[in-house]
């Protein structure tokens, strides 16, 4: 199979495959649908008046008939009237007189069809105009009425051919016309699309595979706009989502250049705190109860640092180990991220650990100790100088583990909401680098659980952190 290159733009469409061309043959199709729900009660009114025009015509020639001297006119002038009003016979009769005036052009047909121009629907007259076309030939008695000083009754015998050949070229001209009016708004559309939306839309669609080849580059983004429609709206929703990829797109270079620095110190830096550790070891045996006293907490301290620095290469590296849950207090567990943090001795933050003593938990200790000391230290951090309380609250609902990590402080930004879970974007201090939420989510969610926050306000904020509850799954497989 030949290879393909998907960064080649590709050809435009041709013409028969585009939504203009299709649009163009819908709206001609369309527009003669339009046209054929309009024909029958057209052909129907134009049946009528054809007839009628007949009916006047007839009259006429009986009037030339009362005109003449002698009104026992010889046939062949009675045939010229007769041929002139496009009729085989005529019979006119008023309401005030009962005389009767008759021309005729041989013997009328026993069973003509009677066509009553002065009753009938509109559905009637269109049904009887869709028989007309039929080709037939009938003798048709159309029956209409004059309006004079008095009312005359017009009675005249006509072929019905010469009413369907005028009826199918009245439908040719209706078909011819309507094609022309299809055609003409179908272009206008056609021409109207193409100019406000098939050629913005390839403009864009342009931008795109431009923009696909070179990301980076700040040309490639797409120029502004002032169309206040839809098109416009993509448009410039497009430059935001090009200007948001390529920023994020430096950022990550940064990142990977930050991350081969890192790389480049971790080994230094570990065996820095690998001998600050044996410096430590050696506190533990001086005589001092004091120096005794804090040295485990400094060594569990250097101790953390070590695994600080590995696992934080590790989650550029997308490779945090695994939890290994085990049951504990975590009780137990928050006095010590209370020690690890080494709160002011001054004793303005307070530290309440209302964590029943009863309550345990299935987790790996060592992650969840992580967790609640990044926690901890934002919230100590948050109360600063001020100073306040920092409480961690658990319970038991709903088949998991509920814990609440709250402070006193004055709340987080709205900015820092936005990113507050993501690395290195998400810092609510100077100096931060937003590292410590995003590693607490990820090991949260290596526990099936999950951290949120709960609110934060000028009343404090509070983080919650929800781990399934195995004591209840245990049970239940017991």
């Amino acid at each position: 199979m030949a290879d393909t290159d998907d960064t080649q733009p590709r050809e435009p469409p041709q013409l028969k495959s585009t939504l203009s061309a299709r649009l163009l043959l819908l709206t001609i199709a369309f527009v003669m649908y339009s046209e054929v729900l309009i024909y029958l009660p057209s052909i129907a009114r134009f049946r009528v008046e054809w007839l009628q025009e007949r009916v006047n015509a007839a009259y006429l020639a009986t009037l030339a008939v009362r005109a003449a001297p002698d009104t026992a006119m010889n046939q062949e002038l009675t045939d010229q009237l007769l041929t002139a009003a496009q009729a085989l016979g005529v019979t006119v009769q008023r309401r005030s007189s009962s005389q009767t005036l008759m021309l005729k052009r041989g013997e009328p047909p026993d069973d003509p069809v009677i066509v009553d121009l002065r009753h009938g629907s509109v559905l009637d007259h269109a049904m009887d105009a869709m028989a007309a076309l039929r080709p037939r030939d009938r003798v048709l008695l159309v029956i209409g009425e004059r309006e004079e000083p008095e009312t005359v009754q017009v009675d005249l015998l006509m072929s019905e051919k010469l009413l369907r050949a005028a009826m199918l070229d009245y439908s040719v001209r209706i078909l011819s016309l309507s094609i022309a009016i299809s055609v003409f708004t179908a272009t206008l559309v056609y021409a109207t699309l193409q100019a406000l939306f098939v050629r913005p839309m390839r403009r864009i669609g342009a931008n795109m595979v431009q923009f696909r080849q070179a990301p980076e580059d700040p040309a490639r983004t797409i120029g502004p706009t002032e169309r206040p429609d839809e098109i416009g709206m993509v448009q410039r929703e497009l430059a935001q989502l090009q200007t948001e990829v390529r920023n994020a797109l430096k950022q990550k270079n940064r990142l990977a250049a930050l991350g081969t620095a890192v790389a480049k110190v971790n080994h230094d830096l570990r065996n820095i705190l690998a001998t600050a550790d044996l410096v430590s070891t050696r506190l533990e045996r001086s005589n001092d109860p004091e120096v005794r006293r804090i040295a485990p907490t400094l060594l569990g301290s250097i101790g953390r640092a070590i695994a600080l620095c590995t696992r934080t290469l590790a989650y550029g590296r997308a490779e945090e180990p695994p939890p290994k849950p085990a049951r504990f207090h975590l009780a137990g567990l928050v006095d010590d991220v209370a020690a690890a943090i080494a709160l002011p001795p001054d004793g303005r933050i307070q530290w309440r650990n209302q964590v029943p003593p009863e309550l345990t938990v299935s987790a790996d200790r060592e992650q969840m100790f992580r967790v609640l000391l990044n926690l901890g230290r934002n919230g100590v951090q948050a109360l600063g100088e001020a100073g306040g309380e920092v409480a961690i609250r658990a319970e038991r609902a709903d088949g998991r583990v509920r814990i609440d990590v709250s402070d006193t402080g004055q709340g987080l930004p709205d900015a820092v909401r936005a990113n507050l879970f993501q690395p290195f974007t998400g810092a609510g201090r100077g100096g931060g680098t937003g590292l410590g939420l995003a590693i607490a989510r990820d090991l949260m969610h290596a526990h099936g659980g999950d951290i949120v926050l709960a609110a934060s306000g000028p009343g404090g904020t509070v983080f919650r952190l929800s781990l399934p509850d195995r004591e209840v799954t245990e049970e239940a497989a017991a």
